[in-house]
């Protein structure tokens, strides 16, 4: 009876899949943040990173820059105020895909993830009495994948800065 159990559980262990795409970590630290736009301005709301094949796309409020000093951060809530979203392409990811008016097929997104909680901290300080210097910052994101798996480990704490005039 031992080893009817025994290879039954050896059986079982053999058996089991470890399933399909996996997502531990979100990793952006070394990548630098873009936008479509020539020039930032106070109206901008759309900043982007591409790390090869993968995109966080970060989509503010309508208002959260402004040409002024900030007392302490700015906080806008994610997804409540503004947007976070994690995909995944088939491909690497030129920059131009965010910039299109209509984007390309390929590289075709094979997993896109809206962050379902989290914050976005913005602080800014004046460069000279026009030039104004946006830091971007976000703390607690959590996404929730397909599979109804969590991911917490976002390694991009820094999103970024900014400057508007």
């Amino acid at each position: 009876m031992k080893q009817v159990l025994y290879l039954g559980f050896l059986a079982l262990l053999v058996s089991c899949n470890d399933g399909d795409l996996s997502i531990e970590t979100i990793d952006f630290d070394s990548v630098d943040l873009e936008t479509c736009e020539s020039t930032v301005t106070t109206g901008s709301t759309i900043f982007f990173k591409i790390n090869d094949d993968e995109a966080l796309i970060l989509t503010l409020q309508s208002g959260v820059l402004k040409n002024e000093v900030s007392e302490g951060e700015i906080e806008s809530t994610v997804p409540g105020q503004s947007q976070l979203v994690y995909r995944i392409f088939s491909d690497q990811v030129p920059k131009n895909y965010f910039c299109d008016a209509i984007p390309p097929i390929e590289p075709m997104v094979t997993e896109e993830i809206e962050a379902e909680s989290g914050s976005v901290f913005i602080s800014t300080v004046a460069l000279d009495t026009e030039t104004f210097e946006h830091t971007i910052r976000l703390d607690n994101v959590s996404f929730i994948t397909g599979t109804d798996e969590r991911i917490t480990d976002l390694r991009v704490n820094e999103f970024g800065t900014v400057t508007t005039k």
